[in-house]
C-alpha cells in the first residue's frame, strides 16, 4: 500500500523553522537586525547575546558577558580538553577535527560544573524569600553533598588554592549590582555557600572559575544549560590555540606522556598459556 501526501510550499518551509536568522539573496539579519548595520557596531559577545537572547544587550550584559567569556578560555595543557586536542593535532587531522576532539572532552566533570551550579544558585534564590535565609540553605546544601561524599560544583580547585579568576569576576557583579544593572541574588546565594564551606575548616574553599561564571551568567538571566554551552564556547578559543599551536610544533603520535615513561603496569606477572590452552 502506497501512502500518498501532498507536502505543500507552507509544509517544507516551516520545516526548519526559525526566529534567529533570516536569509535571503542579498540579505542576512539576525532577529531582524541587518548583518551590515551589525558588523561595524557589535561586539562578538553582543552578538551571542543577541543570537541567544534575540535582543541587543545593555552595556553591563554585555560587559559582564564579555568578562566570562575571556575568563574560562584556557587553563593549559593540564586541562583535558587542551591536552586531547594537543594530542589529536599530532594525529594527520585537520584543525575542526582537533577542536571537536578538545570540545568533545567537556562533560559534567569537565566544564560542565558551571550549569550544575547555577541550578544549585536558583535552587537556594528559589527558596529563600528573604537574605538572612540565604546560609541556612546553604549550610544544608554544603551537609547534603558532605554527606553523599560529593564535590560542591563551583568550588574548590586541584590546581589553585584561590582561583584568580574569582574575584575580578565577582568584583564586577557587585558593581553591575550597586548600578542596578542586575539583581544580585545568585551573586549573593554564592557567597553565602562559600561561607558555608568554609566554616570549621582552617582553609577556606573559594569559588572556582565554574561557579564564579555560574553567578554572572545566572545574574545576566541565561538558563542553567547554556552555562554549559556558553564555556564551551569560550574554552573553544583556547581549544583553537592549543591545537594550532601543536600543528606549528609539529609531532607524531604523541601520546599522554613522553615515550620515553611507561604507564605503571599492575597486572598479572609474565606467564605462560597453559598446554591445554594451545592451538590444535
Amino acid at each position: 500500500m502506497t501512502l500518498v501526501h501532498d507536502t505543500t510550499i507552507a509544509e517544507v518551509t516551516q520545516w526548519w523553522r526559525t526566529d534567529i536568522s533570516d536569509i535571503a539573496p542579498g540579505v542576512i539579519r539576525y532577529h531582524g537586525y541587518p548583518i551590515e548595520e551589525l558588523i561595524p557596531t557589535t561586539s562578538y559577545a553582543a552578538m551571542v547575546w543577541l543570537m541567544i537572547r534575540g535582543e541587543l544587550p545593555t552595556p553591563w550584559q554585555a560587559r559582564l558577558l564579555d568578562a566570562a567569556l575571556v575568563a574560562a578560555v584556557d587553563h593549559g595543557p593540564q586541562a583535558p580538553s587542551i591536552a586531547a586536542a594537543r594530542m589529536a593535532a599530532t594525529c594527520g587531522i585537520g584543525l575542526n577535527n582537533v577542536m571537536a576532539t578538545g570540545v568533545g572532552m567537556l562533560g559534567d566533570v569537565h566544564g560542565g560544573a558551571g550549569e550544575q551550579c547555577m541550578q544549585m544558585l536558583s535552587e537556594i534564590t528559589s527558596q529563600a524569600s528573604d537574605p538572612t535565609e540565604l546560609r541556612p540553605i546553604a549550610d544544608g546544601i554544603v551537609a547534603r553533598y558532605r554527606a553523599e561524599r560529593k564535590y560542591l560544583p563551583g568550588f574548590g580547585h586541584r590546581f589553585h588554592p584561590r582561583d584568580p579568576r574569582r574575584d575580578p569576576l565577582l568584583s564586577l557583579v557587585a558593581q553591575a549590582r550597586d548600578e542596578n544593572a542586575v539583581a544580585g541574588d545568585h551573586l549573593a546565594a554564592a557567597l553565602a555557600l562559600e561561607a558555608a564551606l568554609a566554616a570549621g575548616r582552617d582553609k577556606p574553599v573559594p569559588m572556582n572559575i565554574d561557579g564564579a561564571t555560574a553567578v554572572v551568567f545566572a545574574e545576566l538571566g541565561f538558563p542553567a544549560p547554556l552555562g554549559r554551552g556558553l564555556f564551551v564556547l569560550s574554552r573553544s578559543v583556547g581549544i583553537l590555540a592549543h591545537g594550532w599551536e601543536q600543528t606549528r610544533q609539529g609531532g607524531r603520535n604523541k601520546g599522554p606522556i613522553p615515550r620515553t615513561l611507561l604507564p605503571a603496569y599492575t597486572g598479572e606477572p609474565p606467564r605462560s598459556v597453559p598446554p591445554h590452552h594451545a592451538s590444535a
